[in-house]
């Protein structure tokens, strides 16, 4: 059974950082994607940043190119997100979750994924 534990989660002003971790086991395929989603109160679950479980190949949104860097630790199957000049909409709860697929158009949507973690709050706010 898979499992998933996000973490790192915090207050933080604006143009500040936080790295998220992703904890996973569980995993008995070596081809899947593992992405970090977002969600606002009263928004819909967005995508944040993809990595490839195979090739490390990674995708981000628009919103957070240039700001946000996902990286894996296959070692100890952590995927975490480094999180850099910080902005009030970047306030959410921050999921990841597993894709089973593997890598491809699909990961850029929440439905699909399996084995949520339970989220880490993100407070950016002076």
């Amino acid at each position: 059974q898979v499992q998933l534990v996000e973490s790192g989660g915090g207050l933080v002003q604006p143009g500040g950082s936080l790295t998220l971790s992703c904890a996973a086991s569980g995993l008995s395929s070596r081809n899947y994607a593992i992405g970090w989603f977002r969600q606002a109160p009263g928004k819909e679950r967005e995508v944040v940043a993809c990595i490839n479980s195979r090739d490390g190949s990674t995708l981000y949104a628009d919103s957070v190119k240039g700001r946000f860097t996902i990286s894996r630790d296959n070692t100890k199957n952590t995927v975490n997100l480094q999180m850099d000049f910080l902005k009030p909409e970047d306030t959410a709860v921050y999921y990841c979750g597993v894709h089973p697929r593997g890598w491809g158009p699909w990961i850029q949507v929440a439905y699909g994924y399996e084995d949520w973690g339970k989220g880490t709050l993100v407070t950016v706010s002076s």
